[in-house]
């Protein structure tokens, strides 16, 4: 699994032309997952993005978490993440996981973030849906992180 992590100022997303999530301070999270990922996979992304300290403690030093921050999430699922475009110029996709296998641990990643931040911090899009998503990157901070192989 594959989290692209961004710090930011605010995020929001659309599905169709209605809002369907919005936070401020926080983090974005887009979750791509391959084929052979696992449970363990999604808990130990989960729980690094959770504890992941990114936000700047009163001496200006990246050393807080999202809750300790006062921030929220926003998780999104995200299959291009695994695109493969070495070859030619349209991306291949077949590195990553078929929406059947692809839904229960996205579902997981979201539910361990809830268990681990507490759920009124936690917002997501939809799975599988086409979604406008807003992203206010913050520094920038973008850190990539992936589970063990």
């Amino acid at each position: 699994m594959r989290a692209v992590v961004q710090r930011v100022s605010r995020g929001n997303l659309i599905i169709g032309a209605v809002e369907h999530a919005r936070i401020g301070r926080g983090m974005v999270i887009l979750v791509g997952i391959k084929q052979g990922d696992t449970l363990r996979d999604a808990e130990f992304l989960a729980d690094k993005c959770a504890a992941l300290r990114i936000f700047e403690d009163a001496a200006g030093k990246m050393n807080i978490n999202v809750a300790d921050a006062g921030g929220s999430v926003l998780a999104v699922s995200q299959f291009t993440l695994y695109a493969d475009a070495q070859k030619g110029n349209r991306p291949s996709f077949v590195r990553a996981a078929r929406p059947e296998e692809a839904e229960p641990l996205y579902d997981y990643f979201v539910a361990r973030l809830r268990e681990r931040l507490g759920t009124d911090l936690i917002q997501t899009g939809v799975f599988g849906a086409m979604m406008e998503v807003t992203i206010v990157n913050d520094g920038p901070v973008t850190i990539v992180i992936e589970s063990p192989e």
